[in-house]
């Protein structure tokens, strides 16, 4: 086992210390994120860091990294801040190469969708445009934000306001079969892989140890 303390950490090339800490979080999912300018002009980035927050109402947050000024990058995150919206769209395997792609620093005067070879569409009277390539789309407005003290990265709380998925891909109780629809998952910042479905286990109960499994992930519980 290797052992590393926080000095250790702190004295590491940069790019060698990011893509370790990156992996330390373990599998994320992969977006790809929709905004538009004042302009109307559509930029996308790739994120590894959203999070589920609560169901009623809908939220999930997003850390986005210290904003520069606009001519500097940090397009998605100004745009966010001046329309309110953006869409949050599932990498496919299929496509997850041009998706790492939106990472790259194009000019704030550049479609990105464009550029990319992806398919811009809005739902919902959305200013932010959605990716048609995805698999499951979200659309969601900015409800909150924080600013983290000890780096500046920013916590951008979104509530969803619209949601789009195949039908089939959900379960009678709720569950909606990502593995089944082809999306990618991200270790540390360039690592993409594909998922091996177990089982779905029931809901724990502390007098059952061993938990009722399901190996069919769209028969769904009796709960719903």
């Amino acid at each position: 086992m290797k052992t590393l303390n926080d000095l250790d950490l702190e004295l590491m090339p940069r790019r060698k210390r990011g893509r370790l800490v990156n992996s330390l979080s373990g599998f994320k999912s992969a977006n790809v994120i929709g905004t538009t300018n004042g302009s109307g002009v559509h930029n996308l980035s790739i994120v590894s860091s959203a999070v589920h927050l609560g169901s009623d109402p809908a939220l999930i947050g997003v850390v986005f990294r210290p904003p520069s000024d606009r001519e500097h990058g940090s397009h998605t995150y100004w745009n966010i801040r001046e329309t309110g919206v953006f869409t949050m769209n599932h990498v496919g395997q299929d496509w997850y190469k041009r998706a790492h792609q939106a990472s790259a620093r194009y000019p704030d005067e550049t479609n990105e969708f464009d550029e990319l070879g992806l398919t811009p569409i809005h739902r919902c009277g959305f200013e932010a445009p959605a990716v048609e390539e995805a698999p499951v789309r979200l659309g969601l407005e900015r409800v909150d934000e924080w600013k983290i003290p000890q780096n500046e990265c920013r916590f951008v709380v979104g509530q969803i306001r619209w949601v789009e998925f195949p039908e089939s891909s959900w379960s009678k109780d709720g569950y909606l079969d990502l593995e089944g629809l082809g999306v990618v998952a991200l270790s540390s910042l360039d690592g993409y892989h594909v998922t091996q479905k177990l089982s779905r286990l029931a809901y724990a109960k502390t007098s059952q140890k061993d938990p009722d499994s399901e190996p069919d992930f769209l028969k769904g519980w009796e709960d719903a």
